[in-house]
């Protein structure tokens, strides 16, 4: 089996690929729309114990890095943190949006990233693509609702206070109004319930 085929029995997919040294830095996502039915049935989701998401990630891609014989490598690890941002940009495959987070070339603004593995080669890939942004009308720039995310830095404040009214239901349980608005990321099957799952962790 490939390990395009192994991640995507997981609920997982390849999102790009980044030199780091001598490794190739394979970066791990949602696999959308299967992504979430595996999760929410397992047992982590279920346990009642913190950070269900991390953990699963940590269960399932380190079996997988044991198997192969490589290293995992996950967002939550550190401080200091491994840098995924800036694997991301390397890959070729995310940009700069213009509000000012990461775009990929299929998940849009739903980009995330749940580990890495290390690998001695490269894999073969998509090639890099340029910014999905170019030519877009970059509707991302007006859908916040409440004005935290646009053309200037982001408001944290006035995002939470937003999501404590009842107009910033449609956020909590949808998603938030700017990654829901990306073209791009409109394709990508992203789960309402997944959306929902991240926001209520954001915004406790």
């Amino acid at each position: 089996m490939t390990l395009a085929a192994r991640l995507q029995a997981q609920g997982l997919t390849l999102l790009g690929q980044a030199r780091d040294g001598a490794a190739f830095v394979a970066l791990l996502g949602p696999d959308e729309p299967g992504f979430w039915p595996l999760f929410s049935a397992s047992r982590e989701y279920g346990n009642g114990a913190p950070d269900p998401l991390d953990r699963w990630s940590k269960r399932v891609i380190g079996t997988l890095a044991n198997e192969l014989g490589v290293e995992a490598v996950f967002p939550s690890d550190g401080p200091p943190y491994p840098p995924f941002l800036q694997w991301a940009r390397d890959s070729g495959r995310c940009h700069v949006s213009p509000v000012g987070l990461l775009v990929h070339d299929r998940a849009g603004l739903w980009l995330s990233f749940r580990g890495a593995l290390l690998l001695p080669r490269a894999l073969e890939m998509p090639r890099a693509q340029p910014s999905p942004c170019i030519g877009c009308a970059r509707p991302c720039l007006a859908a916040c609702p409440a004005g935290a995310l646009g053309r200037a830095p982001y408001d944290v404040a006035a995002c939470h206070a937003w999501l404590d009214q009842p107009a910033g239901d449609a956020c909590m349980e949808a998603g938030c109004a700017v990654r829901r608005a990306c073209p791009v990321g409109a394709a990508y099957g992203r789960v309402a319930a997944q959306s929902a799952f991240h926001m209520k962790a954001f915004h406790q």
